[in-house]
C-alpha cells in the first residue's frame, strides 16, 4: 500500500483533513507532513492579531498521520479486505514546546509502541521545518475493521 492509497482512505476532507504526504511507511512507523494554510479557519480566532496553530489541531494532525494512517496500514497489510477501517481516538498525552504558525509546514514522524487487540499505542513527535520540536507524545487509537 502506498502513501496515495492510505492518505485517501482517510475518513476527512477538507477543511479537516491535516495529511499532504506521508514519505515513510513501515510496518514499525510512519513520518508525513503537512502545511497549514494562511487562511485556515481557526487562525481567525486564535489568537487576535497573533494567530497560532491550536495545540487540539496540532494534535489532531500527528492523530492523523501518526495513528490513523499508520493503522490503515497496518490493517490492509494483515487483512485481505481492501476497505479502509474506522479508527477512534482512545488517549493522548502531548506536551507541547513552540508554536506553529499560518503557512508553517510540520513533519510528524510516529514510531509504534504496540498493536494488539485492535489497540494501536504510537509514540509521536512533531517537528517545524526547521527541525525544532514542537510537541511529542503519546497517542492510541482503537481499530474498527469495517
Amino acid at each position: 500500500m502506498n502513501s496515495k492509497q492510505i492518505v485517501s482512505a482517510l475518513p476527512y476532507q477538507t477543511p479537516f483533513l491535516f495529511v499532504d504526504e506521508l514519505t515513510v511507511i513501515s510496518e514499525d512507523g510512519i513520518t508525513g507532513n503537512y502545511t497549514f494554510k494562511k487562511d485556515a479557519y481557526f487562525y481567525e480566532g486564535h489568537f487576535k492579531g497573533n494567530p497560532i496553530t491550536p495545540g487540539v489541531i496540532l494534535t489532531e494532525t500527528m492523530a492523523q498521520i501518526g495513528v490513523v494512517c499508520l493503522g490503515i496500514y497496518l490493517t490492509r497489510n494483515t487483512k485481505k479486505s481492501n476497505r479502509a477501517p474506522q479508527v477512534a481516538l482512545t488517549s493522548s498525552a502531548v506536551d507541547f514546546y513552540v508554536p506553529v504558525y499560518p503557512g508553517e509546514q510540520v513533519i510528524v514522524i510516529s514510531e509504534k509502541e504496540y498493536f494488539r487487540f485492535n489497540k494501536l499505542k504510537c509514540k509521536v513527535k512533531l517537528l517545524n521545518a526547521q527541525g525544532q520540536l514542537v510537541c511529542r507524545g503519546f497517542i492510541s487509537g482503537m481499530i474498527n475493521e469495517k
